[in-house]
């Protein structure tokens, strides 16, 4: 293993001999420097992991050296030695960027300490986050082949979710696989959970889980009624629960979180469905029965969410809500841009303003589609990634921060999530069979039923069907369909793209959070 090589720089270096064969008996490699001009052209003709500098050398001083080396380097880590605790210089240093700061005379014990914290912490946070995996392993594996019920589920899919992102922060891969595989044997089991209640949940909704139809009389509705401050619901199409977790960290510096939770997206879990389905507060054959020709089956022509205003209007009305509403629907750049401007006018006009951000959405199907996008979310750990990256650096975070000097009740959620798909299952269907990876809904169906989890009167669960004899199919966690034409070309575009339709956890199990401003 290479030598981890440091560099100290001090006009008094020889004073600084013990120290120096101390460190380089304990593996560390040591080059010197006697002034802040000669560490700056060693940085600039070698690497360092760790550069010790004196604060008070003659010529260049150690916090001028320290901006120039941060200029040309500014990864490295600088620890700043100095006589001086004043509190103008240690701002100076903190500001440039130091790692961190010994005050002389140092002793071995601190150096050894600062290199630990350095160069071993990310080595010392994997072990320690490993071995309190290993330490869950048994009781998550029991309670994954446990007969659950929902909010049990909840809290299983969070605490895998919790060590997901967890160990995605070690180097210990033998560790994720295990994760892995006991995240798959919990999806199977999850799946199986459904397939045996969700017919009953539609049937019976006083006793069945706060679910795409009813989440807006239970979650939100609430907010309107005690009317002590303007709501803004936020519904960011198709994000998953460990994205949340993801953007968590940037919007904690704008809002509190008062209330973290998961409902139950209905099936299909597609934006056809399920937004149509929170949004008019029905399920999708109550919707067509109400609306008519505003609901649009598969194989219909035109935009399958275009009615989603009118469904809330009806919503409210339904639920005796006499307050004046916005519903912004954002899916170009200029169009989020341009709401970044109008947000405060927006809630300031309006006892609830809606806003539904269509980007993960389209960054899913992008990453189908483009080459280029596959490379740079080529699993969940770099999706994740690039989500975050995303929502840094867009309009969403700015309407955010116009809103958290508000004073609002804000309620952030989705209408499903998506999942990566690994295992094609072959599918017969005529012309009309929906297109979508995870679902299919038509007539005369040709599949395994093992493969499957079939509904084939519609109407048990509230699904609308475009022909008398359809029906619908959803597939398993990280299966997708495929037909036998030209089935070779379909199964290597789409392995490893990450869908949505189908049962699963993380399609299924949908962030729904309550936050205040600070």
């Amino acid at each position: 293993m290479r030598k981890v090589r440091i560099l100290w720089a001090d006009d008094e270096i020889d004073l600084l001999k013990p120290h120096i064969m101390l460190l380089e008996q304990k593996g560390y490699e040591v080059k010197t420097a006697l002034s802040g001009d000669d560490a700056i052209q060693m940085v600039e003709e070698s690497e360092y992991d760790v550069i010790f500098l004196d604060e008070n050398m003659p010529g260049l001083t150690g916090l001028e050296a320290l901006a120039e080396i941060k200029r040309n380097k500014p990864s490295i880590p600088v620890v700043m030695i100095t006589k001086s605790e004043e509190e103008y210089l240690m701002d100076d240093a903190i500001g440039s960027q130091i790692t961190d700061y010994l005050i002389k005379p140092v002793n071995p014990k601190q150096i050894i300490l600062s290199l630990k914290k350095i160069v071993d912490s990310s080595r010392l946070i994997s072990d320690k986050v490993t071995s309190s995996y290993r330490q869950d392993f048994m009781e998550l594996s029991s309670r994954v082949n446990d007969r659950l019920e929902f909010d049990e589920w909840k809290a299983l899919y969070k605490d895998l979710v919790y060590w997901e992102l967890e160990l995605s922060k070690s180097k210990e891969e033998s560790m994720q696989e295990i994760l892995l595989t006991q995240k798959q044997e919990a999806n199977q089991n999850f799946c199986k959970y459904i397939t045996q209640n969700y017919e009953d949940w539609v049937a019976d909704p006083d006793d069945s889980p706060i679910m795409s139809y009813n989440l807006f009389a239970k979650r939100v509705a609430p907010h309107l009624r005690r009317n002590e401050r303007p709501t803004v619901m936020l519904l960011i199409d198709n994000l998953r629960f460990d994205q949340w977790k993801f953007l968590e960290t940037s919007i904690n510096d704008l809002f509190r979180v008062v209330n973290e939770d998961l409902y139950c997206a209905i099936l299909p879990t597609a934006t056809q469905y399920a937004r149509n389905s929170i949004f008019a507060g029905l399920m999708p054959l109550d919707i067509q029965k109400r609306f008519g020709k505003l609901w649009l089956n598969d194989d219909d022509e035109g935009g399958k969410n275009t009615n989603e205003r009118e469904f809330l209007a009806d919503l409210l009305q339904r639920l005796r809500l006499d307050i004046k509403f916005s519903y912004e629907k954002i899916t170009k750049l200029d169009a989020g841009k341009a709401l970044v401007d109008k947000a405060k006018s927006l809630v300031d006009n309006n006892d609830l303003t809606v806003i539904v951000y269509n980007f993960i959405d389209m960054l899913s199907h992008a990453r189908t589609d483009m080459e280029v996008i596959k490379e740079l979310a080529e699993d969940e750990a770099a999706y994740r990634s690039l989500t975050s990256s995303w929502f840094e650096h867009s309009p969403l975070r700015d309407i955010l921060e116009v809103l958290s000097n508000m004073d609002i009740n804000l309620v952030i959620t989705t209408d499903h999530g998506s999942i990566r798909v690994k295992k094609p299952v072959q599918i017969v269907g005529d012309r009309n069979t929906s297109t979508n990876l995870r679902y299919k809904m038509g007539r005369n169906l040709g599949y395994n039923f093992k493969d499957v989890i079939e509904f084939r009167d519609p109407a048990k669960v509230k699904l609308p069907k475009s022909n008398i004899s359809s029906s619908y199919v959803m597939s398993k966690p990280e299966d997708y369909f495929v037909y036998p034409n030209n089935q070779n070309y379909y199964v290597n575009f789409y392995r490893n793209t990450f869908q949505h339709g189908g049962v699963s956890m993380e399609e299924m199990l949908v962030p729904i959070i309550d936050l205040t401003r600070k």
